[in-house]
């Protein structure tokens, strides 16, 4: 006789979650997380959303329930930051963020009591900084992140000034955002509850658009104007944190302020150098003959780049001079702000790293790159959206011809060939 196992509502929305280009292992402590977080209807009912965002009318058909519950279900979660809600021409769509940068930092983002965030946070420290195979999956798989490292601005020259494009510049991020919010610091809130923060600010936490706007409708951000948030971006400078955000040129979603020792993505990239976790920014530190060897910037380094080394200055053998890792260095620019020799000077690097134009570009590239272009082309094909295909293949068409190939060959769709074929065609002609 065949047995016949039914999976609980968390099994399912683990398996919807690694539909995500960064997914989330499974494990006994995820599980607590999850039911920290959802109840098993709320996550049997999520488990069955698409990838993309999606309106009440196409959740209540998916879930085969009323169009007025389909929407209480929904505000609800979206009240609780478990989705994000999107206002697009009067209409509210919602759409299940990835855990990171997503549901799991958003619980931890204010001060709430309808969870315990201290026991919480003592599984978020588990999972992520203990098990490391979450944090393995997000940074280490593929050559595309989901973060960057915003430059330094105050360190610039007037030279380097010229090489810094818009979308590099934190304050530029700030001035064009169409909302800004203001949050609590996930990492450092985190290690807050095991006694393990820092002094760094706390309420810094960035984050802007679609995503600012729904933190805000729902008490979980503060929204801020131009001024305060270049304000913040002031403090942040001068508490020597460094900027990680979204790995895009358009309507970037968040900017983390990190210091070394809390923030996951600095901690990554210490563990993690070689598999290059983080996007670095195109600028790296060059050290000149002056340097005295005080080794204030390796202390400032929150990836530990930087080193003291043997000067090799035979009437002064004790004598030490900095030496950069350029491997693990992330271009952040913070050992210039310390050096106060005037020893190290920002320079662009001499190939530009590459920035995806938007989510829909980054997402695309990363799923190629980890095997999961499927998921988001396939993903619910009782509600297959030909905007959504018509996104989604543009940015195929236009990804350099390896890794069309591989795009290819995950879905084995002739369509796909078909339009890629055409696309060589017309460039040759």
């Amino acid at each position: 006789m065949a047995h016949h196992t039914t999976k609980s509502g968390y099994t399912r929305l683990v398996d919807r979650l690694n539909r995500f280009p960064q997914g989330a292992p499974p494990s006994r402590r995820l599980d607590k997380i999850l039911a920290m977080l959802f109840s098993e209807t709320e996550a049997r009912l999520i488990s069955q959303l698409p990838i993309r965002p999606v309106t009440a009318k196409n959740a209540a058909k998916i879930w085969k329930m009323s169009l007025a519950k389909t929407q209480r279900i929904l505000e609800k979660l979206a009240s609780r930051a478990i989705l994000v809600d999107i206002d697009q021409n009067g209409e509210s769509l919602y759409v299940l963020p990835p855990p990171m940068a997503g549901f799991f930092e958003f619980s931890l983002m204010r001060v709430r009591h309808d969870i315990d965030q201290k026991v919480l946070s003592e599984l978020f420290y588990q999972y992520l900084n203990v098990e490391e195979d979450f944090i393995k999956n997000l940074f280490t798989l593929g050559h595309t992140q989901l973060g960057r490292v915003f430059v330094h601005e105050p360190v610039l020259s007037n030279g380097n000034a010229i090489h810094v494009l818009d979308y590099e510049r934190a304050s530029r991020v700030i001035k064009t955002a169409s909302h800004m919010g203001i949050s609590t610091c996930y990492c450092r809130h985190k290690m807050f509850h095991l006694n393990q923060a820092c002094d760094s600010p706390m309420d810094i936490c960035m984050t802007f658009n679609t995503s600012a706007a729904s933190l805000i409708k729902h008490g979980h951000a503060r929204a801020v104007d131009t001024k305060e948030g270049l304000d913040l971006l002031d403090q942040a400078y001068e508490s020597n944190l460094v900027q990680f955000g979204e790995n895009v040129r358009q309507r970037v979603n968040f900017i983390c302020n990190c210091c070394g020792c809390c923030c996951e993505a600095m901690i990554a990239a210490r563990r993690f150098a070689m598999s290059n976790p983080v996007h670095t920014s195109n600028f790296i530190p060059v050290i000149n003959g002056d340097c005295t060897g005080c080794g204030k910037c390796v202390s400032i380094c929150p990836v530990e780049a930087m080193t003291l080394v043997s000067a090799n200055d035979p009437k002064n053998p004790k004598r030490k001079k900095a030496l950069l890792n350029k491997e693990v260095c992330l271009g952040c620019g913070l050992c210039v702000r310390a050096c106060r020799e005037e020893s190290l000077e920002l320079a662009p690097l001499p190939q530009r790293v590459i920035t995806p134009l938007n989510g829909t570009h980054r997402a695309v590239v990363m799923a190629i790159e980890r095997g999961k272009l499927a998921h988001l082309i396939f993903d619910n094909q009782v509600l297959f959206s030909h905007r959504y295909l018509a996104a989604v293949l543009g940015v195929i068409l236009k990804l350099p011809p390896m890794k069309q190939i591989l795009a290819s060959q995950q879905v084995k769709s002739r369509y796909l060939e078909t339009l890629v074929s055409y696309m060589e065609r017309s460039d040759l002609t």
